[in-house]
């Protein structure tokens, strides 16, 4: 898809970090938005920033439920008549030592993380097969769906699941000869709002992870020390749309990280600690 212009995109997790930059950038192109999160704050706040004249609305979206889902799409379509680029962004963490993580972690961000997008691929691709125009999906993963790191297996256990997804997402549009490209994003650390995301974790979900503070704290600092802005993410995420490119990697270090992933594979040996910065 190499013009944004008119067409309709639906970003959820648009109240902050990469689907805020996503909306703004959308919109710089011409774009009209739907933009969707539980916070409806931050939505209002986003909505703020696209320049005068943007078409868009804004709707309360719970990724967790299926339904949310649905009734965003049906709004999208009551509102524009199609979407051509749906954006799964929505995300959230935890950090701590797998034999500590909490069954509340566990459905707290799968059901976001992972789940969110199935949600969103149930919802819209259907509908946007059916309407027969082209379009693209923007699943956002991590390099966390690429790499294991210590003290995330919760965290890449829901952005492996993005990954493998995609990946089939993409092969099945193919099988069904659907003019809708995918592309998945897997991105290193970034300043974003991802370890403020319990912000809006529900109460019943609370009990976390009581020896995660000090990986949290290590993940702030690389956050922090990133070369990158969600801005930058916004675009060249954007570019690799208008080019049909499926794996979206911004971070050109965590190259060599995968890399030696994939050796520990295929050599069947034990998986190496890459875990330095991957904010490069």
């Amino acid at each position: 898809m190499k013009d944004f212009q008119g067409r309709v995109a639906v970003v959820t997790g648009a109240a902050s970090g990469f689907g805020r930059e996503f909306a703004v950038a959308l919109a710089g192109h011409g774009a009209k938005l739907v933009l969707a999160d539980v916070d409806e704050k931050g939505m209002q706040e986003t909505a703020a920033l696209l320049p005068a004249g943007t078409e868009a609305i804004t709707a309360r979206c719970d990724v967790r439920a299926a339904a949310s889902l649905d009734e965003l799409a049906d709004k999208t379509y009551a509102r524009f008549g199609a979407a051509h680029l749906v954006f799964n962004n929505a995300g959230v963490a935890v950090c701590g030592p797998a034999w500590t993580a909490t069954l509340e972690d566990w459905k707290w961000v799968l059901d976001i993380n992972l789940m969110g997008v199935v949600h969103g691929v149930r919802s819209f691709v259907p509908r946007m097969i059916a309407g027969g125009e082209p379009g693209h999906v923007i699943n956002t993963a991590s390099v966390a769906g690429l790499l294991s790191l210590p003290g995330s297996a919760v965290y890449c256990v829901s952005k492996h699941g993005v990954v493998t997804l995609s990946e089939c997402l993409r092969h099945d549009l193919r099988v069904a000869n659907a003019a809708i490209g995918v592309s998945v994003l897997c991105p290193a650390f970034v300043q974003t709002g991802i370890f403020e995301s319990a912000r809006n974790r529900p109460k019943e979900l609370a009990a976390t992870n009581p020896l995660g503070r000090a990986y949290e704290e290590a993940g702030k600092k690389a956050v922090a020390a990133s070369r990158l802005s969600a801005a930058d993410i916004a675009r060249i995420t954007l570019d690799a749309v208008r080019n049909d490119r499926f794996y979206v990697l911004p971070h050109g270090k965590t190259k060599a990280a995968i890399e030696t992933r994939l050796q520990d594979i295929l050599a069947e040996r034990d998986p190496t600690d890459i875990s330095r910065p991957l904010s490069g």
